[in-house]
């Protein structure tokens, strides 16, 4: 197994990326915190990884609120002594452009998809400089946060910060063994925010399919362990090729 012993950390994992990165990680020997604000998702993953003789807890938590993170990351010290792997998933989409989004939903979607993973990033960095072996970091982006798009301006705005935060951490957490990737999908599994996956929805990339969630787990994964010891800074497409085709016809 090859995070066995390993603790990791998973936001948003009641559902969709978050609840698969989860329970492969359980299966790889990790111990879960499976973090959530849906109590009854979030605890159903943890179940569902403690019926399948792994390891979890469920914590519930307001990432986008420091004194929530703060709590979080004594929780997850509680119960396993130590955090090792980090993984900043969740995100909220506003799905508006500039003329119709209010200064509250912008700040709201800011909030949940940027903030939070510079609020855990802080505070898990420091536990895991704390105990003074290193540890994985690695941040969920989109292809939102490098392109242009109609709607969602501050959900593209977060991800396009989601990539340089994780650049700027990358740097500042290297001198600590503490490796900081991306993960930079499109269209895996249901959109942001909601539970509903329609498989047969028409997506534009070289596969002819949405992603499923258990693809991009995979790639977290590789992110978080020993085969990517030399990646550091690093944000991983995971899009069906997408960004690899020319919009627009050739």
């Amino acid at each position: 197994m090859r995070f066995e012993d390993k603790v990791a950390i998973v936001t948003g994992a009641g559902r969709n990326i978050g609840e698969s990165v989860a329970t492969l990680f359980a299966a790889e020997g990790a111990r879960v915190v499976a973090v959530d604000m849906d109590e009854e998702r979030g605890q159903r993953v943890a179940d569902e990884i403690k019926a399948s003789n792994h390891d979890a807890i469920y914590v519930k938590a307001d990432v986008s609120d420091e004194a929530s993170v703060k709590e979080l990351v004594s929780a997850a010290v509680d119960a396993y002594g130590r955090i090792d792997i980090l993984v900043n998933n969740v995100a909220i989409s506003d799905n508006k452009n500039i003329r119709e989004i209010t200064l509250e939903e912008w700040n709201r979607t800011i909030a949940v998809t940027l903030t939070s993973q510079f609020l855990c990033c802080k505070y898990v960095g420091e536990q895991m400089i704390a105990q003074g072996d290193g540890g994985a970091i690695v941040n969920i982006g989109s292809t939102s946060g490098f392109q242009g798009r109609g709607s969602a301006v501050a959900y593209a705005a977060a991800k396009g910060g989601v990539a340089n935060l994780m650049r700027a951490l990358a740097v500042q957490f290297a001198p600590y063994k503490i490796r900081v990737n991306s993960i930079v999908p499109n269209k895996i599994g249901s959109p942001v925010g909601k539970a509903e996956f329609d498989p047969t929805r028409a997506v534009p990339n070289l596969v002819g399919r949405a992603g499923k969630p258990d693809e991009l787990a995979r790639a977290v994964l590789f992110m978080a362990g020993e085969d990517a010891s030399f990646v550091v800074g690093e944000n991983l497409v995971v899009d069906g090729g997408l960004s690899a085709m020319m919009s627009g016809g050739s």
